[in-house]
This record gives structure tokens, C-alpha cells and sequence, in this order.
């Protein structure tokens, strides 16, 4: 297909793609518009920032055409409220000439003005699970004029635990319908949620599942300590190259830091986001960021996926994460839509361990830079010295169970030192 049209989409949709400044579609969409069309169940694997979205909405949208009663023909489910408003404005986007109506469904809010949409009537239902269960329970849906059902992210809802709520959604829900289940990678856990709910899939793989954009520079720098880190952060984000940066850390905790360092150093506009933060709280740093409010988002991994912010120039990881297919949605959100993006990871002792596991992934070595000159190289703490030698121990133990600690065979040197004496 070399563009839209070939897809015979109606004047409407390709009129609003138009608008949206989309010409061409991406490689997701070339292989699932015309199987979603025909009506087959399919599996799409892709990494974010691929045009996943508009590789389910679009044929979607073709099939429904109008706005018309009976209501709910189509239902998303998605992991969380900040990827459901996502989906839903830009499928709302992409329904902008037509009378379709998208209605988006999430908890942390009460249900009430939810309702009212319903009973308003729409086609397009975008929910999380847990809300879409509630206002079920309250008989406040209706389901039984579902056609299609779409699962998002769908390696996100299994690490999350929504598989007993996906159950009790496909109980409620006409079993003659097309299923869609779109996800970054195609883990175990993914595959047995298809063999539960698609009738002969057809799937579509665009790339491997630890690929990252080919658009995007991954450097790494070892680092031995915190203090250390916070030198090198406080001499990256100085660099004016650096103009939308996304800042991942480990923990909630580290995230406060990191984005009171910044606040006090008066390197921002900053925002911070991790599960801690009110769902409005989260909604509003996005939005800031996306609209240029905000020079930097300092996040844990809960918007490494589901965040879609154009023109990222850095992401920067501050800490490994040990969830190794994580460093590939973390740095997905620069370089997207084809354009350059740069990844700089900050690489303590304790972490080496999880950047080769992360190459292994990637089937590529990662760039490792030597510390710029000016930045002072601080001794480590005692106790970070000591938490960083137990994660290290972790390790070893990970790969060989007969391993017994950095402690314990000290003490055997010791020992064995002592025996030699004794016969001298």
C-alpha cells in the first residue's frame, strides 16, 4: 500500500488524516488495516510510537461509519487512565469529520459524569478494565451490541494482574465478535491471554520485542555512586540540545530527589510523576510537558509506556531499570515518528549486570563514554557501598545457586589463611 487511500477509507477518515499531517502509513498499519477490515482476529506486536493506534482505529472506524443506536460497538480496554485518554483523543482525532462518538471510561474519578456520557450514547467505548467492571455491576452498560473488543498494552495489563478482570469482562460480552489485542512484546504471559480469548489470530510483528528506534543514540556512562550522578545530570541537562528530556528513575523516592535538584538548581520548568501523585497530578504533568510547559519530566516506569509526547530530544535513565524490556519503552519515548532522539543511561557496579542483560536483549552493545573531565568523581558512601555488594550477591546467586556471598567467602579466606599459619 503507498498511502491511505489504497485502504479505500472513506473520504471522512482520510480527510482527518490530512489534517493530522499523516500521508503515509506506518508498517503496523499496512500489515493490520486490511486483516482488521476483513474481519479477522489479530495480534499486533510493535514497539509504542509506531502508529499502533491508528492501526486498530482506523479500519474500525471505516467499519462503523456513522454514529447510529444500538450503542457500543466497539470496546478498547487499556491498562490506566493516563493511556485511555490517550487513545481516546486520538481516536476522537482521527473521527474528527465523522459523528462517531468515543467515550473514555477510568477510575480515580467518581462515575457520575462517566454515566451520563453513556446514556448519551456512544460507539466507541476506551475504559480500564476495573472501571468498565463497575459501572457494568451498576448496570449502567450495555454490552450486548459489542462487535469488536481491543485489547492495548496488552504485556502491560498481564504484569499489572488484570487477567481475573479480563476474565470477568469476556463473560459479559457476546462471544461472537473480532478480537484485537495490540502489545510491545510477546511475552508468555501475552501469548496465553490470546489462546484464551482469539479464534485463529493472525500475527503481526513489525520488529523483535526488545527493539529500540533506529532514530534513537544510546550512550551509557559508568558512574560509581549517586552523588556522582547528580554531578553528571546537573552537566547533561546544561547542554542546550537538551530541549525536552524525560528523567527515569528506579524509585518514587528517587524521583522527588532528582526533580528537587533540578527545581532548586533552576534547570527546569520540572514535573515529576510516579503512582504516589494523584491521577489529576499525572494527567497535568503530562499535559504540561506535551505542551512545552515543562522543559523536563522526571517519571518511574509508570510513563514508560502510555505517554505520547512528540519531539523528546533526551531521555535520560538515571538508574538501570531491572526490568530489562523497561529500557526499551523508556527510551521509545524519544526518537518517535522518525525523527532523532539520544538515550544516555548512567551505569553504577551493582548495574552492570542488568546493562548486559538489557544488550543481550537488544542483540547490541551499547556505546560507553568515558566521564566528561570536569566532573568530580565522589567516594562512595558506606552504605551504598554495602547495598550496592548485596545486589551484586543477588546476582551471583541468580546465575549460580551454589554461590554463597561475598561475606561468606571472605570468612573461608580467612579460615584457609589461618590453617596455613598454623602449619608454618
Amino acid at each position: 500500500m503507498n498511502g491511505f487511500p489504497d485502504f479505500k477509507l472513506n473520504k471522512q477518515l482520510l480527510t482527518a488524516l490530512e489534517l493530522l499531517g499523516f500521508s503515509q502509513p506506518t508498517p503496523i498499519q499496512q500489515k493490520c488495516i486490511p486483516l482488521i477490515m476483513g474481519g479477522q482476529d489479530v495480534i499486533g506486536i510493535a514497539q509504542t510510537g509506531t502508529g499502533k493506534t491508528g492501526a486498530f482505529m482506523l479500519p474500525l472506524l471505516k467499519k462503523l461509519s456513522h454514529h447510529q443506536l444500538p450503542e457500543n460497538r466497539v470496546l478498547v480496554l487499556a491498562p490506566g487512565k493516563e493511556l485511555v485518554l490517550q487513545l481516546a483523543q486520538h481516536s476522537r482525532d482521527l473521527a474528527s469529520q465523522t459523528d462517531i462518538i468515543v467515550t473514555a471510561l477510568f477510575g480515580g474519578v467518581g462515575p457520575k459524569q462517566q454515566i451520563s456520557l453513556l446514556q448519551e450514547g456512544c460507539d466507541i467505548l476506551i475504559s480500564t478494565p476495573g472501571r468498565f467492571l463497575d459501572l457494568y455491576t451498576r448496570g449502567e452498560l450495555v454490552t450486548k451490541n459489542i462487535k469488536t473488543l481491543v485489547l492495548d498494552e496488552a504485556d502491560r495489563m498481564m504484569d499489572m494482574g488484570f487477567m481475573p478482570q479480563l476474565r470477568k469482562i469476556l463473560e459479559v460480552i457476546p462471544v461472537k465478535r473480532q478480537n484485537l489485542l495490540f502489545s510491545a512484546t510477546m511475552s508468555p504471559k501475552v501469548m496465553q491471554l490470546s489462546q484464551e480469548f482469539l479464534d485463529f489470530p493472525q500475527i503481526i510483528e513489525i520488529t523483535t520485542s526488545a527493539t529500540p528506534a533506529q532514530t534513537v543514540d544510546q550512550v551509557c556512562y559508568s558512574v560509581p555512586n549517586l552523588k556522582t550522578k547528580i554531578r553528571l545530570l546537573d552537566y547533561l541537562l546544561q547542554d542546550k540540545s537538551c530541549s525536552k528530556v524525560m528523567i527515569f528513575t528506579r524509585t518514587r523516592q528517587s524521583a522527588n530527589d532528582v526533580y528537587k535538584f533540578i527545581e532548586r538548581k533552576n534547570m527546569g520548568p520540572a514535573g515529576v510523576l510516579h503512582a504516589n501523585k494523584s491521577q489529576n497530578s499525572r494527567i497535568a504533568a503530562i499535559q504540561r510537558f506535551r505542551e512545552g510547559e515543562i522543559r523536563i519530566l522526571v517519571s518511574t516506569d509508570v510513563s514508560a509506556r502510555g505517554i505520547d509526547v512528540e519531539e523528546i530530544s533526551h531521555v535520560i535513565n538515571i538508574d538501570v531499570p531491572v526490568m530489562h524490556e523497561e529500557y526499551v519503552h523508556r527510551i521509545g519515548r524519544t526518537g518517535r515518528a522518525g525523527q532523532a532522539g539520544k538515550a544516555i543511561t548512567m551505569v553504577n557496579e551493582a548495574e552492570t549486570y542488568h546493562l548486559t542483560k538489557i544488550e543481550k536483549l537488544m542483540g547490541r552493545k551499547i556505546k560507553m563514554l568515558a566521564l566528561p573531565g570536569n566532573i568530580e568523581v565522589s567516594p562512595t558512601p558506606y552504605d551504598e557501598k554495602q547495598k550496592m555488594a548485596r545486589e551484586i550477591d543477588h546476582q551471583k546467586r541468580l546465575e549460580n545457586p551454589d554461590f554463597q556471598g561475598a561475606f561468606h567467602e571472605k570468612k573461608k579466606r580467612v579460615k584457609q589463611k589461618g590453617k596455613f599459619n598454623k602449619k608454618k
